[in-house]
């Protein structure tokens, strides 16, 4: 076991104790020794849920193996097994969770961050760390009270030490996916994983499905030397749709970095937002569970929730964020739930965990059932004006000041009602506007969708008056 110098709580930096994941920048301040702790800190929080063993799997960053070591060795050293599953997508390590029943695994992931980024998603028996969990592992490590207990485990000379082994899950995950998603035809697909670690997998499962696959990018590099991994951002999209339109595919597919959400470009280069993706998945489940509640985020379409009503659903708008979502998954026992940011959740025929792979699957499986060419099928489902989403950038934690400035004392003339479950979101008879503040960055996230675009200036003019007035100076993206 490698030793790591304890970290002083004056060297461990609060900033990468996101409120649904740790990220930092490798070696400033994401360090061997900090993830170590970090290990020691979850390992004691594992042993106090009666648990003592742990999945850890990574993606194709580059500091993946030196912090994947580090991990295990803070696990170790607190009493806790470790499970290493190797190079895979962050569903995969959740999938192990289920597989190898342990219930609790980590993730070592940057996500879509640039290359010199990256951070751990974890989950303990069987819920996703979020909010203040990530918090009780800072105060664990700044206290002093991780490292003693890691002391106190090793002076007690347990009667069964905790073990370091291997596992691979890969071929378990595809084989139970291929089991439950059947495609009724072939379709012809392209699949761009911006050289993340979906890059291996995706292809493969898409293959086995019996479709013929046109891949992009899909060596895993952790440096990301094409475009950047984020499926949101429609920049990444370019290439895809070019050799979508080039080859007269059927659609196209692109994974983020670690392969928990998916992007869909059609034939004529339209790109389908994940709001109107969870129309087709929405109305493929409540066919088999009429009645359900179906669960999205704050920042969706609110064609979203009128097109699940329609089909004999119940629409729940919920706070944005991974952990949020599944913390409400789990609460209301939903069969599907999806995010603007492209994660979607599968309660129904998987389990619930956001997985870009097997979301793919489920859309070519409903696709291949259609008359209609797959492209048709998706940009039939309806739509508005909108904007992507937009971004106010701010001091460090000044954005949740601002949004609480323009959720209390904001005037929108027109508007028919305001929600406040995610910083505030103003409903117009023709519209609405969203203002929230990032948890992840100091940044105002803004979004505005209309019937046209006369109705989305007018939103826009109001929420520019809303700034104006009580955030002069704010450099504003609209």
């Amino acid at each position: 076991m490698t030793r790591y110098a304890p970290v002083p709580a004056t060297d461990l930096p609060s900033s990468i104790f996101k409120a649904y994941d740790i990220r930092g920048v490798v070696g400033q301040t994401l360090t061997e020794p900090v993830v170590y702790a970090i290990g020691q800190a979850l390992g004691l929080f594992i042993r106090q849920k009666g648990l003592h063993s742990c999945v850890v799997g990574r993606d194709g960053r580059l500091s993946g193996p030196v912090l994947e070591q580090a991990l295990c060795d803070g696990l170790l050293s607190a009493g806790v097994s470790v499970i290493r599953i190797g190079q895979v997508p962050t569903p995969v390590v959740y999938f192990a969770t289920h597989l190898l029943e342990t219930g609790t695994g980590v993730a070592i992931t940057g996500s879509h961050n640039p290359p010199d980024y990256n951070g751990l998603k974890m989950m303990v028996a069987g819920t996703t760390l979020s909010g203040e969990a990530i918090q009780g592992l800072y105060r664990s490590i700044a206290s002093g009270e991780a490292l003693e207990a890691a002391q106190a485990a090793a002076a007690s000379g347990q009667e069964e030490p905790p073990t370091d082994q291997s596992r691979d899950c890969r071929a378990d995950y595809l084989d139970r996916i291929l089991s439950d998603v059947k495609l009724t035809r072939p379709l012809r697909v392209a699949v761009d994983a911006g050289n993340g670690v979906a890059g291996e997998l995706g292809p493969e499962l898409i293959r086995r499905l019996g479709c013929e696959v046109t891949e992009l990018f899909c060596e895993i590099d952790g440096s990301f030397p094409n475009h950047h991994p984020d499926p949101a951002d429609p920049h990444n999209l370019q290439d895809l749709i070019r050799v979508v339109a080039e080859k007269d595919l059927d659609l196209g597919l692109a994974f983020d970095g670690d392969g928990d959400r998916l992007g869909v470009v059609t034939r004529k280069g339209e790109v389908i937002w994940p709001d109107r993706q969870l129309m087709l998945y929405a109305q493929d489940v409540l066919k088999a569970r009429p009645g359900s509640e179906i669960i999205f985020d704050v920042k969706c379409s609110r064609l979203l929730g009128r097109f699940i009503a329609q089909h004999g659903g119940r629409p729940t708008m919920w706070k944005t964020g991974h952990s949020f979502i599944k913390a409400k998954l789990k609460e209301t026992g939903a069969p599907l739930a999806g995010e603007m940011s492209g994660h979607c959740f599968f309660n129904d025929r998987w389990y619930g965990f956001d997985d870009g792979l097997y979301t793919a699957a489920r859309l070519l499986e409903i696709l291949s059932s259609r008359d209609e060419h797959p492209s048709q099928v998706l940009e039939s489902l309806p739509n508005s004006s909108s904007t992507p989403e937009l971004q106010v950038r701010t001091a460090e934690g000044e954005n949740h000041q601002m949004v609480e400035q323009i959720a209390r004392n904001g005037v929108f003339d027109s508007a028919i009602d305001k929600i406040f479950i995610d910083g505030i979101r103003v409903e117009y008879a023709d519209g609405f506007g969203l203002a929230r503040a990032s948890n992840t960055t100091p940044v105002v996230v803004l979004r505005f969708e209309a019937d046209n675009s006369q109705a989305l200036e007018r939103i826009q003019a109001e929420f520019r008056q809303a700034f104006a007035r009580l955030m002069p100076g704010a450099s504003l993206p609209f």
